[in-house]
């Protein structure tokens, strides 16, 4: 029997790539979304599609209400930043504005939760830190404090499991993640990943998001099948 996995799937394009990769190592994966406030709620109808196109069995959506605490424009009446460069979006020290308090924390923490239950060892999860390192809870050192803390804070982990958090795109820049996740047989038409979507679910094209999605494509050679509008700028 193979082993068990709980992968984070918000629907977009990197946790996609992380579903793809734990099924190639041969994990049984439970998916996880989050229903949690968020103003891109489209995202949840993408992670359902990702999961149901891979073959997934056991998708879940957990609702947490993040916008009850605020503090990101993503989840308050905040502006999600548009049209900005590499240079600004990569500024040492800068964390941006989309950056939602302690949500890689508490998402981890309820995949840790249901994995202890499926008797499943090893969680999945796309926190990366080259294209877009701005964010305090997708560093490498984020993660293994995680692992730390899943070990001694279960009973499982009391009882002699080992949890490891899997992060296969910790070191990859979109380009690599795209080129990863088309060997894999992602489609990425079915993916969401913009901050500020249009009602029709159209991407803006202008948010960190979009941009960085677009540039990925590019530099992978891979066809961008997004539905954006307007065009991001090149």
């Amino acid at each position: 029997m193979s082993a068990r996995a709980v992968v984070l799937l918000s629907g977009g394009l990197d946790s996609a790539t992380c579903l793809a990769w734990a099924q190639d190592a041969g994990l049984a994966c439970s998916t996880l979304a989050f229903d949690y406030g968020q103003r891109h709620r489209i995202e949840l109808e993408a992670a359902a599609n990702v999961a149901h196109a891979r073959g997934v069995a056991d998708h879940r959506v957990v609702r947490i209400d993040l916008s009850a605490i605020g503090g990101s424009a993503l989840t308050a009446d905040i502006a999600v930043p548009k049209g900005r460069d590499l240079a600004a979006m990569s500024a040492a020290g800068a964390i941006p504005v989309t950056y939602v308090p302690a949500r890689n924390t508490v998402f981890l923490a309820i995949a840790l939760g249901l994995a202890e239950t499926l008797g499943a060892t090893s969680l999945v999860a796309g926190m990366n830190a080259v294209d877009y390192s701005g964010y305090p809870d997708c560093r490498p050192e984020f993660v293994h404090a995680f692992e730390s803390l899943a070990n001694l804070a279960t009973r499982a982990g009391v009882e002699g499991a080992r949890f490891t958090v899997h992060t296969p795109l910790m070191a990859l820049d979109k380009g690599g993640i795209i080129r990863l996740g088309v060997s894999l047989g992602v489609d990425y038409a079915i993916t969401h990943s913009c901050y500020d979507p249009a009602s029709d679910g159209r991407a803006c094209g202008a948010c960190d998001s979009c941009l960085l999605r677009a540039r990925g494509f590019r530099e992978a050679g891979v066809p961008d099948p997004t539905r954006y509008s307007p065009l991001p700028k090149a």
